[in-house]
């Protein structure tokens, strides 16, 4: 079992930044490729971002890339979302969620994972 729990969303205007954490608990985190996904509201979850066990390889959705950096830090049991340049689009909730696949590098399809967090809010306003 794999506990996540997002943290860091807020209120921000357009411009403006903002950094997304989520701690993990229960298994060894350096096992897992961990993911960002994100819902506005009317819409489906979507994939922000992800990266591989080590940290040495991510990947972008196109609507984020060169604005969001997804890292992660092992010995601490987090992964993060660092997100510079919002717009109003990128308002949703956002959740982290953890693929436990052992033969898989990075994955971008929101059923595969195995666990997921609450999701944080993320607002920016025009």
């Amino acid at each position: 079992q794999v506990q996540l729990v997002e943290s860091g969303g807020g209120l921000v205007q357009a411009g403006g930044s903002l950094r997304l954490s989520c701690a993990a608990s229960g298994r060894i985190f350096s096992m897992y490729v961990m993911g960002w996904f994100r819902q506005a509201p009317g819409k489906e979850r979507e994939f922000v971002a992800a990266i591989s066990r080590s940290g040495g390889n991510a990947y972008y959705a196109d609507a984020v890339k060169g604005r969001f950096i997804i890292s992660r830090d092992n010995f601490k049991n987090t992964v993060y979302l660092q997100m510079n340049t919002l717009k109003p689009e990128d308002t949703a909730v956002y959740y982290c969620a953890a693929d436990l696949n052992p033969t898989t590098t990075i994955r971008t399809r929101g059923p595969l994972y195995d666990y997921w967090g609450q999701g944080t809010q993320v607002t920016v306003s025009s």
